[in-house]
């Protein structure tokens, strides 16, 4: 092997776990005997050599928290980012950011690599909500906290928006100022605020006695190129919908490029509700009504989670926590009477 070899290296030769792995090395028990041979065997076949931050495990604290996010071109997640690294500095420790563009495969090689690196603790928007990614941590004993996402099969402290609510209030919007034919440009259903939104879509229609129409329901992937295309097809109905509703700020940037090369005009033809606050919501005329969410305060609330997580790290493990912050629903000149 012509380069250095990694501790997922080791792992791959074992056929044990990255977090096995090092609980071997950093002599932490709880291994059964023919297993830690096994690693001690594959650590002198390839010469594998702890670096200088895997050693510091040793002292079972780094002071360097991993974070991962699936989108890092995405303006709500360095609004989260801050949030946590404000409250980290303030206790001495610093973040090491990753960005699993959404794949689930990649966000495995980064929780590979943050347990190599002894990070000691972790706070992600994970790419896989059944939670298969974050076992490793679970093994290897280092917290973590969700955010903006629920982990389903692991019990890990999490931080979420009213996404349903939100979403709720903002169609309630729509059908106060006279709509019927309202449009939802939906995330994927396999997500949390995917999902919630989408119920709180259906959910204000039907509280209004409203059909559902599935010609109005656009499915997204939270991409502006889905935005864009979802607003074009609505726009090629023959029986057009009134005002769409958007499910986040990259969907919404397409919907209003959309809106723009259409020629389909944004508070006269069509009115529009978008979920997050971007920043061309007030640069636009008319200006964009949009539910707006507390990023810095995820990012914050998810820190001290973490933090006392870790400073119970020796203590009885505390119950999973959920926290649910409230968005806000910011009304400009997007929500016309419709014509």
């Amino acid at each position: 092997m012509s380069r250095k070899p990694t501790i997922e290296d080791v792992a791959r030769v074992a056929q044990v776990s990255v977090a096995t792995v090092s609980r071997v090395i950093n002599k932490q028990g709880g291994v059964r005997k023919p297993t830690e041979e096994r690693i001690l065997e594959a650590i002198k076949e390839l010469k594998y050599v702890r670096s200088a931050v895997a050693r510091s495990m040793v002292r079972k604290e780094t002071k360097t928290i991993g974070v991962i996010i699936p989108d890092i071109c995405n303006p709500f997640f360095p609004e989260i980012i801050a949030g946590i690294e404000r409250k980290a500095i303030d206790q001495g420790y610093f973040t090491t950011l990753s960005s699993s563009s959404g794949s689930k495969e990649i966000e495995k090689k980064i929780i590979d690599h943050f347990i190599e690196r002894g990070v000691d603790g972790v706070i992600l928007t994970t790419a896989d909500e059944s939670g298969e990614q974050i076992s490793s941590l679970v093994e290897a004993n280092i917290p973590v906290v969700a955010v903006d996402r629920a982990i389903k099969n692991f019990d890990v402290d999490t931080v979420l928006i009213g996404n349903q609510e939100g979403a709720y209030e903002a169609v309630q919007h729509l059908i106060e100022e006279g709509h019927k034919k309202i449009a939802i440009i939906s995330g994927p259903h396999d997500t949390t605020p995917g999902l919630e939104r989408y119920n709180g879509y259906i959910k204000a229609l039907r509280d209004a006695g409203i059909q559902v129409e599935e010609q109005w329901i656009g499915d997204g992937d939270f991409m502006e190129q889905s935005g864009y295309d979802l607003t074009k097809r609505f726009s090629e109905l023959e029986d057009r919908p009134t005002a769409i509703f958007s499910s986040n700020n990259l969907m919404t940037i397409g919907c209003m490029k959309a809106l723009n090369d259409i020629g389909w005009k944004l508070g006269q033809e069509v009115s529009f509700i978008g979920f997050d606050d971007v920043e061309i919501a007030t640069f636009l005329n008319p200006q964009l009504t949009t539910v707006s969410r507390p990023m810095r305060s995820l990012g914050e609330l998810s820190f001290e989670l973490l933090l006392d997580r870790l400073n119970a790290k020796e203590e009885k493990p505390k119950m999973k926590r959920q926290y649910i912050l409230t968005p806000k629903l910011k009304v400009r000149k997007s929500c016309q009477f419709p014509k």
